[in-house]
């Protein structure tokens, strides 16, 4: 009987110690196969859609927009490489666009009727569902960095004008004169446009602006960015000037979560750019998410179908810049062109401008 009984024992303990040998073995194969997993990430930006022509484009001037959205997108990508959070990379990216005159937004805004600029921005955290966004701001060099600071430093999502800027002021940022934000390319646009304006009154007058693409795109111009970290969170943000000529402190989708800027982990993060009253009436940024989520289909399954069939049925046009949760990447538009960027993972670059 004792001698069976240690046989027994002798069995279970030998048993037990496979079992855990066992068990350490897969323990440490999973681990050397989450440490062989690299995290998925990912960024996409634009810098605008609308009449964006080959024919009317210098090499020299090409190049020079090819040239900065490669930097804007490699500095958000870098933050991403190095484990930064993807707000971080959304924000320094759209700086980058900002402080260049190339686009309409910061440095580059388009003018008011009344000769100034008036600028809008939006944030919004795919994690929390958080969101800031400022409108009609005069004063701040780079909006974005201040509706990040609405978002991440006060009770509310949207401030405006005067108020925005004295938020700012309380929040440290420098205010800056005016004068920062003119550029004669977008002073002479306006001046097209009033113009035209003028023109049009004139029964008699035979001047044809039909073809000049700066009167054409004077509802065109953004600059937008979304973007995937390595703890898979997704955050977007849109900047602009707005529209030229614009009158009465109008203001446009950019600002407005949902529709120019929407970012919810579930689903993507999207910016807008385009026609901002059908991005408003459409939430546009919004409806991608809303589709991917309740018709369970593919980010570039709802994009297309928001670009290219709802919006136009509205009557806008435009596109937009989006990424979903698995670092998959909708760069759609219906216009004959948008400035664009996509970094993955890997670090491969693609860089458009024209429908093609």
């Amino acid at each position: 009987m004792k001698k069976t009984l240690t046989l027994l024992i002798v069995f279970f303990v030998l048993f037990s110690c496979k079992n855990e040998k066992i068990k350490s073995e897969n323990s440490d194969k999973l681990t050397k196969n989450e440490q062989n997993e690299t995290p998925t990430f990912g960024i996409v930006i634009h810098g605008g859609a609308g009449t964006i022509l080959k024919k009317n484009m210098s090499d020299s001037l090409e190049n020079a927009y090819k040239e900065k959205l490669e930097e804007a997108i490699t500095v958000g990508h870098t933050v991403l490489k190095n484990g930064g959070s993807a707000m971080e990379a959304v924000t320094k990216t759209i700086n980058v666009m900002e402080n260049s005159p190339l686009f309409n937004a910061g440095k580059g805004a388009v003018f008011t009727h009344e000769e100034t600029n008036e600028l809008d921005a939006s944030v919004m955290d795919g994690a929390t569902l958080n969101a800031g966004a400022v409108a009609g701001v005069t004063h701040i060099k780079n909006p974005i960095d201040l509706a990040l600071a609405v978002m991440n430093n006060s009770p509310h999502v949207m401030l405006s004008g005067k108020g925005a800027e004295r938020f700012a002021e309380e929040q440290g940022f420098e205010l800056v004169d005016p004068s920062y934000f003119y550029t004669e390319k977008r002073f002479q646009s306006l001046q097209r446009i009033k113009d035209k304006e003028k023109a049009e009154l004139d029964h008699d007058s035979k001047v044809s602006f039909a073809e000049d693409p700066f009167i054409k795109d004077s509802k065109f111009g953004t600059v937008g960015c979304a973007a995937l970290d390595k703890n898979g969170n997704l955050a977007a943000g849109t900047s602009t000037g707005g529209m030229t000529n614009k009158r009465w402190n109008r203001i446009g989708d950019a600002p407005i979560i949902g529709a120019g800027t929407y970012a919810n982990n579930a689903t993507c993060a999207v910016s807008s750019t385009g026609w901002g009253e059908y991005f408003i009436r459409g939430m546009v940024a919004h409806d991608i998410s809303a589709m991917m989520e309740y018709k369970e289909i593919t980010l570039q399954e709802a994009a297309e179908e928001v670009i290219q069939k709802k919006l136009p049925n509205l009557g806008g046009d435009g596109g937009i810049i989006a990424i979903d949760k698995n670092g998959n990447v909708s760069m759609e538009f219906n216009t004959a062109g948008m400035y664009r960027a996509h970094m993955n993972a890997e670090g491969d670059l693609k860089i458009g401008i024209y429908n093609e």
